[in-house]
C-alpha cells in the first residue's frame, strides 16, 4: 500500500501557519502541524488555532507539539510520516523582543532551522520553502526594497537570524542540490492576527480606552500585507514553483508584501473610524532597531507567478476588527 503524503507546517498555531494550514485542508490536503505552543504571546490563542483546524478537518491535519530544537523529536516525525513538502513558518518572532532575549532567537531561529532542513535534505524533501522577514533589509532606505539589494547590514538580532536562515539554505541548495525558497513577510495582518503586532495591540487598548504607545512620533510608514494575499503568494509559488523553473534553479528569495505602504497615522484613523472611538495617544521617539518605512518590491514575484496583492488597507482592518470582536465576544 502506497504510503500517503505529508506537508509539514511547522508554526501551524501561529498566524500564518494556522491560515495556511487552514487553506491546504479545505482543499482536502494532508498536513502536519507543529509548534512548540510557546508563551511569547497568548498561548490560549494559538490553542484556539488549533481546535479551529481541527474542527475544520481531522482527517486531513495532524498537530504535534514539538519544538525544532529537540532534534530528535523532529527526526521521529520524519521516520513516521512521508513528508514530501516542508513550510516553516515557526521562529521567535519579534524585532524589540530579541534586544532582550537573544538566545530564544539563536535556539529557535537558527538551531532549529538547521535542525529542520538537515532532517528535510535527508528525508529528500521536495520543497523546503521558509519564513524570512523585510527586517532583513537593516538600514537601506532606498524603496521599494528589492531582492537584490545588499542585506549584509542588519540593525537587530531577530533580522539577522533570518538572514543567517536565508544563508544555510543557500549553501544547502548548492551542496545537495535541494530546492529552498525563502520569503521575506512585510507586517501580515488580518483576522486571528498576532497580540505583538500593531493593529492587534492599537485596537485591543482603544477598546479598553488604554493609551496605545506609537512611535517615531506616527511617522511611519508600513507595507501591511493582508493575510489572504500573503497565503494566495505562499500557495502559488508551492504549486507553480518547480514547474516553471524545471530543474535549473534550487534557491530564490521573494518578498511577500502589498507595495503600497501606509502612513502609520492614516492606519490609526481608520481604526478609530471602525470603532468609532477616538485613541489615547503616547507620541514617542524612534526605538532602537527600528525603521522608518518599509516598502516591498513585488516585482520579482508578479512576473513569475502573477502575483498582485489585492486587499484594501481600510477593507483589511474592518475583516480584523469584525473577527477581533466575534473572538473576544466568545471568550
Amino acid at each position: 500500500m502506497k504510503k500517503r503524503s505529508y506537508t509539514l507546517i511547522t508554526g501551524s498555531a501561529g498566524f500564518i501557519g494556522y491560515h495556511l494550514t487552514c487553506s491546504l485542508i479545505k482543499k482536502n490536503k494532508h498536513v502536519i502541524g507543529i509548534d512548540n505552543l510557546n508563551n511569547y504571546y497568548s498561548v490560549k490563542l494559538k490553542k484556539d488555532r488549533i481546535k479551529d483546524l481541527k474542527k475544520t478537518s481531522k482527517k486531513y491535519f495532524i498537530f504535534h507539539k514539538v519544538d525544532l530544537s529537540n532534534k530528535k523529536g523532529i527526526e521521529n516525525l520524519f521516520k513516521k510520516y512521508k513528508i514530501t513538502e516542508v513550510i516553516n513558518l515557526a521562529a521567535q518572532a519579534g524585532v524589540r523582543y530579541s534586544i532582550t532575549n537573544p538566545e530564544k532567537y539563536l535556539k529557535s531561529n537558527i538551531i532549529g532551522f538547521h535542525n529542520l532542513i538537515d532532517c528535510s535534505i535527508k528525508a529528500k524533501v521536495k520543497i523546503f520553502i521558509y519564513a524570512s522577514t523585510s527586517s532583513v533589509y537593516g538600514k537601506i532606505t532606498k524603496t521599494p526594497f528589492s531582492e537584490n539589494l545588499n542585506c549584509s547590514n542588519p540593525i537587530q538580532l531577530y533580522a539577522a537570524t533570518k538572514l543567517t536562515n536565508e544563508l544555510i539554505a543557500h549553501a544547502y541548495s548548492h551542496l545537495y542540490n535541494f530546492l529552498t525558497i525563502g520569503l521575506r513577510f512585510f507586517t501580515v495582518y488580518g483576522p486571528w492576527g498576532r497580540p505583538d503586532m500593531a493593529l492587534f495591540k492599537f485596537v485591543d487598548s482603544i477598546k479598553k480606552k488604554k493609551n496605545i504607545n506609537v512611535f517615531n512620533y506616527g511617522r511611519h510608514y508600513r507595507d501591511f500585507t493582508y493575510i489572504d494575499d500573503v497565503i494566495k503568494a505562499i500557495l502559488s509559488i508551492k504549486t507553480n514553483f518547480r514547474k516553471k523553473f524545471k530543474k535549473n534553479k534550487n534557491y530564490e528569495i521573494y518578498n511577500i508584501g502589498n507595495n503600497k505602504p501606509i502612513f502609520l497615522k492614516n492606519y490609526i484613523k481608520e481604526i478609530e473610524k471602525n470603532l468609532k472611538i477616538k485613541a489615547k495617544i503616547n507620541y514617542l521617539p524612534l526605538q532602537p532597531g527600528d525603521i522608518f518605512k518599509t516598502q516591498a518590491d513585488t516585482r520579482k514575484l508578479r512576473n513569475h507567478f502573477g502575483y498582485v496583492s489585492k486587499m484594501n488597507y481600510k477593507k483589511g482592518i474592518k475583516k480584523f476588527i469584525d473577527w477581533h470582536n466575534d473572538y473576544y465576544q466568545k471568550n
